[in-house]
């Protein structure tokens, strides 16, 4: 029971295994193992001895650990520049309600460690942007799908971009830790992988 798990909502998770001995033997490249679970259904589960349910999958991949490395820095990168669009935006808005240094001041002094919760507001892409983003969601895709053939690369972003799907698309490739997903349209976007 210890072991139990629930989930209350759709979620994916993906944990990361380094083998040291346990390598496929037909790779010669270091890879790594993805191991994904994840339920399409709200889950209870007690007694993980009887448990069975047609809304909950789980499985691995084997990916080469320097694929991963590489997308997680175009991902830093591109998270950098989403939350660089973000403050512009901020900036021009507030730039049009003109405010005294003294209430800026004040403002700030009633929320000094408050942790600033990650935004989830559509971000209006430049083109460059964009472009980064439609090369970072190829990678992805080519390296989540099953079918190693090469995939063409995406032509439109498959989901709505705001700062949280980029982090959890970067902590996703992060191989020493794991992450849970639990944003709709990029769930659906993985798990359709």
């Amino acid at each position: 029971e210890s072991r139990a798990a629930n989930a209350s909502n759709k979620e994916i998770n993906i944990q990361w295994y380094i083998p040291s001995l346990a390598k496929p033997s037909n790779y010669t490249e270091t890879k790594v193992l993805l191991l994904y679970a994840y339920n399409t259904k709200p889950v209870k589960i007690s007694n993980i001895k009887i448990f069975s349910s047609m809304s909950t999958f789980s499985g691995h991949l084997w990916i080469p650990l320097a694929r991963i490395i590489s997308l997680r820095e175009k991902l830093s990168n591109l998270k950098l520049q989403v939350e660089i669009l973000m403050q512009s935006s901020k900036s021009l808005s507030s730039a049009s309600e003109p405010t005294s240094f003294l209430e800026q001041s004040e403002t700030l002094k009633l929320i000094p460690s408050k942790k600033t919760k990650m935004s989830v507001a559509k971000v209006h892409l430049d083109e460059t942007t964009e472009e980064m983003a439609k090369m970072c969601l190829s990678e992805v895709k080519a390296l989540l799908s099953v079918v190693p053939a090469p995939s063409l690369p995406l032509t439109e972003i498959p989901f709505e971009v705001n700062l949280q799907s980029i982090a959890s698309l970067e902590n996703m490739f992060d191989p020493a830790n794991g992450c849970i997903i639990t944003e709709e349209n990029l769930f659906n976007w993985i798990i359709s992988l």
